[in-house]
Parts: structure tokens; sequence; C-alpha cells
């Protein structure tokens, strides 16, 4: 493999996805550079990166989310080249413009692409054009509540109701008859605006009992584009991902042909480069229709590796660099299955209420075929500030059963102490006949469902974890006092950063 057009990478973003860049890049022998501010100084990416730059305080608006000043910071620690992981500034159009014209590679799909993606009614415009099928419905946003009756009337109820910059379930309405429409149009509009800054909102036909299915792509500078297959992401809360499995239990080889040509030719009909993914609704009839294409990395891309081989990250940096692809679509093929399961600082019982905290503890699982993507350890603090996920258990199977029967002794074998976590609620998923089955779709996860199946679930109870971890600290503190064993000082993130330039390797 021939040495990549830039060297280093600022990394910016945070958590566990910035480990995830920062491993990839060390593999293609490429410098990282990480972003934190005054909450994750002591975090996990800011150790393993080559340097950390001080971005801002906690609240996101005013750090990770300053483009100027992250683009401003990235020039003066020598960096040529930016990777957003996702969330954040990942689908900035701007940004990624900036980044360009400041001279920087950009890792990651062209700011043309993400802005006609950025727009669901303008995403649904391009696919029609595209001969991509389209969930049944309107591709402007809504001008008056007497237009939205009219659309509704005519494609028929249920409907949706979405924000047309949206993401993540905000501006997102269920209407189910017309004397609801004009509070849930107003609902709709307010929520897009405080969370896009923009109230614009579309009309679709509501699809009933759909799994959510999205196709892997990878794009070169060259025009070629191939796909890695599927991964269903149908168990959701509030229409955020919970659980993801790859490959899609009960789609059919017919199906899955049509549905890749489809996300290879959306990702044609952008000229889009590197990785993306494109998001479909499957009927229970076999028909599918496009619901967005996200124009970064997604958060559950590790099973699509574990299934593939690809390291995903590095494909990004490799065609960013300018590398033609160098799979062809007949060298790829579903090997196994895989499950992977985000484990959040939530309280799954409690209306899944955000659960911040120290972490007293935290031990992950291992053994063949295990995989924890975190951006955690023991005393780190989950902040009220950003995303509550802290880890994500990735687990590979030679075929669904494996991998479901090792996803719950991995589950067993995890440890957090000090905060609650989503784990119990993955143990009932994994056991609900439904799942096992392969049979279920978007509405799984029902407040029935979750008042009948979350209880404490068999995890180990958090004293006796607890005390195993206070037993050991014992241990090793006797061991130290004895001479037997030596810990290294610690050296604080502060400390570390500031004296970035003086690191060794040419900073």
């Amino acid at each position: 493999m021939e040495p990549l057009a830039f060297r280093r990478v600022l990394v910016a973003n945070r958590g566990e996805i910035a480990v995830r860049i920062i491993r990839a890049c060390r593999a293609l022998g490429l410098e990282t550079v990480a972003l934190f501010s005054d909450a994750d100084a002591e975090a996990r990416h800011v150790v393993m990166a080559d340097a950390a730059l001080h971005v801002g305080p906690p609240p996101s608006s005013e750090s990770y989310l300053c483009a100027d000043r992250i683009l401003s910071l990235a020039l003066d620690a020598g960096c040529d080249a930016v990777h957003p992981g996702y969330g954040f500034l990942s689908e900035n159009a701007a940004f990624a413009q900036a980044a360009i014209d400041a001279g920087m590679t950009w890792i990651g799909p062209p700011p043309s692409a993400i802005a006609s993606m950025g727009s669901k009614t303008q995403a649904r415009l391009v696919m029609e054009h595209a001969g991509v099928p389209v969930v049944p419905g309107n591709s402007a946003a809504l001008s008056s509540l007497e237009e939205t009756i009219q659309l509704a009337d005519e494609i028929g109820y249920p409907v949706m109701l979405k924000a047309a910059m949206g993401g993540g379930g905000k501006g997102m309405r269920q209407v189910d008859a017309k004397e609801d429409l004009e509070s849930a149009l107003l609902g709709a509009q307010s929520e897009a605006r405080k969370s896009f800054g923009d109230d614009s909102v579309y009309l679709e036909k509501r699809i009933l009992q759909p799994k959510h299915v999205e196709i892997q792509v990878l794009a070169d500078k060259h025009g070629n584009v191939i796909h890695l297959f599927e991964r269903d992401c149908s168990v959701q809360r509030r229409h955020q991902k919970v659980i993801e499995e790859a490959p899609c239990a009960v789609l059919s080889s017919s199906i899955r042909e049509s549905m890749a040509k489809a996300a290879c030719d959306a990702a044609r009909a952008v000229q889009y480069e590197g990785a993306g993914t494109v998001e479909f609704l499957l009927c229970p009839d076999g028909a599918f229709y496009f619901l967005e294409m996200n124009t970064r990395l997604q958060v559950e891309h590790p099973i699509t590796e574990m299934i593939t081989g690809v390291d995903l990250v590095q494909a990004q940096c490799r065609i960013a660099s300018g590398e033609p692809l160098w799979l062809r679509q007949e060298d790829l093929s579903i090997r196994g299955h895989s499950i992977e399961c985000r484990i959040y600082a939530e309280d799954a019982r409690r209306g899944f209420r955000p659960a911040p905290g120290v972490i007293q503890h935290y031990a992950e699982p291992q053994g063949p075929f295990v995989r924890v993507d975190s951006g955690v350890q023991s005393g780190s603090d989950v902040s009220v500030h950003y995303d509550p996920m802290i880890a994500k258990l990735v687990v590979w199977g030679a075929n669904r059963e494996e991998a479901i029967r090792r996803c719950e002794r991995a589950l067993r074998e995890f440890e957090v102490v000090g905060i609650c976590t989503s784990i119990p609620l993955f143990f009932a998923i994994l056991r609900d006949e439904a799942f096992q089955k392969g049979e279920y779709d978007t509405s799984f996860l029902t407040e029935q469902w979750m008042e009948a199946n979350i209880g404490d679930g068999p995890v180990p109870s958090k004293s006796i974890v607890a005390l195993a971890a206070v037993l050991r600290q014992v241990k090793m503190h006797a061991l130290i006092g004895k001479g037997e064993a030596q810990r290294e000082p610690a050296v604080s993130a502060w400390r570390r950063t500031l004296s970035w330039k003086h690191k060794g390797r040419g900073f």
C-alpha cells in the first residue's frame, strides 16, 4: 500500500468514535490530534492520540461544534486532514468545505453530497430522479395546515410528519386521524426549529410494521461503487437504534440484491465518495422504500466489518487519499453473523432516563470474536453534556444462534459500577422469541413490552462486582507496599496536552 496523501489527522470528535478513528489511523502510520473540552480533559481518546487540543467548555455548542475554532486549531497543529466521525460536524457541508478550502483533506464525501442528502426533501427528489423507490409523500416543505390536510387525505392515514433537516427522531410525529394533524404539525415544526434551526416539515405515508434495513456502500473518487451488504436496525426506541445485526435474518437474496443495487444507484446519483449508508424501510410484503442517506460513518459500522473483514475507517482514509477501490463486488461475501449492543448510561426501567456520573469500576468482556468499542474506563465521568452511549459491544458468530449466545455471554462479563446502564435491556431482547426468530420490526420496543420484560436481568449484582473490584485494588496496594508491583505515575492529560509540541514526533 502506497503512503497516503496526508500524515496528521485531526479527529474532530470525542468518545468511542474518536478512539476508533485513532486506532485505524495508527494502523495506517498516521499521526492523530484529538480535541477535548473541559469535561474531556482526562478522556480516553485524549490519552491515546499523539497530541490533543483544548477546544472549549463542556457544552458542545461552545466546543465540539465550533467549526472555525476547530479548523484554526487544526491548522496551527499542522494537521493536513480532518476525520469528523459521526455526530457533531460530520454532516455539516459548510465545515467540510471550509476544511477543504483551508488545504486539508476531508475524510468524507464531497460537501455537495452532504448538502443534497442533508435535506430530507431534497434527498427524496434526488432519489426519485435516480429511480430509487421512496415512501409515498411530498418532496417539499409543507407551507400550510390546509396543504397538509389535503396531502394526508390523498395519501391516507396514518401518516408521518418529519423534519426536512432532521434525524434521530427529532421533529417527527405519527398522525392517525385528521383531528390530530394540526397539533402534530405545530409540535413537529417547533421541535425541528429547536433541534435543527429550521422548522421545515414534510409528510410521508406511515409504513406499518416495517423493518429498518440499511446498506453500507463504499465509493472512490474514480466512479467505482460497491456495497458491503445490509444491517438490520429495527430494534429502536423513539426512532433511535438500540441493537443492530448483520445480515438481516429474514432478507431474501433477491431482495438483498435489489436493495443493494438501489443503494449503489443512490450513491452514484450524488457522486458519493467514501463510506456511506443508504437506509430503507422494508415492508412485510417485500417492498422497500428509501428513508435517508447518512453521509458519514454509522455508529453500527462494526457489525459490517465483522461479517466482511473490511476496516471501514481505514477505507475512508484510503479513499480520501485518492486510492481507487481495491475491492470488487465479487470479492465480498457475508461471513457469519454479527450483533451490536449500544450500551448507554441510561435506566431503561425508568423511561430510558439518562444516568450520568462517575464510573467507579469498568471492565470489558473478552474472549474469541468479542469486540468492545468504548471511550471510557474506570474513573471516567459520564457527562450530562454529551450522548450517554459509553460503549458498543460487538460479537461475531458462525451463525445467528451462535452470535446471540456469544452476545449474552459477553454481556454477563461486562462490569460497570457507579452508573446505571442499558445492559439489562439487552438480556430481555436477546431472549425474546420474536427477536430470536428475526421476526421483529420497528414497533418491537413498545411500552407494554418494556413493562412486561424489563427487570433487573441476570446481571451480576452491583455490590458483588464492586466488592470484587475493591478486593483487586486492595491486593494491588498490598503488592505495591511489598515492592512486588509498580505503577506508572499518573500523567494529567492537561499537562500532556500543554506540552504536546515536545513529544518528539515532529510536532
